[in-house]
């Protein structure tokens, strides 16, 4: 199953699944590297980190905030 890290609250990760449902996982647990919007899979027991999907996402995400800025006139 799919996850996104929303937000880290001291050692736990608060992580959204596919089906929105949000839950806690201790930091311990997830893959080096992940951080609020990394995109996570777990599969067979492990957490794994997609760079490629998460770097993707992080770009679709920088394009629409781009394009709200230049919407109000202004720029970031």
């Amino acid at each position: 199953m799919r996850y996104v890290v929303d937000r880290i609250e001291g050692k736990f990760a608060v992580i959204e699944g596919e089906n929105g449902e949000m839950t806690g996982v201790e930091l311990a647990r997830l893959p080096y590297g992940a951080e609020e919007g990394s995109v996570l899979y777990h599969e067979a027991g492990y957490w794994r980190l997609d760079a490629k999907e998460t770097a993707e996402r992080r770009q679709k995400m920088r394009v629409k905030m781009e394009s709200l800025w230049e919407g109000n006139g202004e720029k970031p």
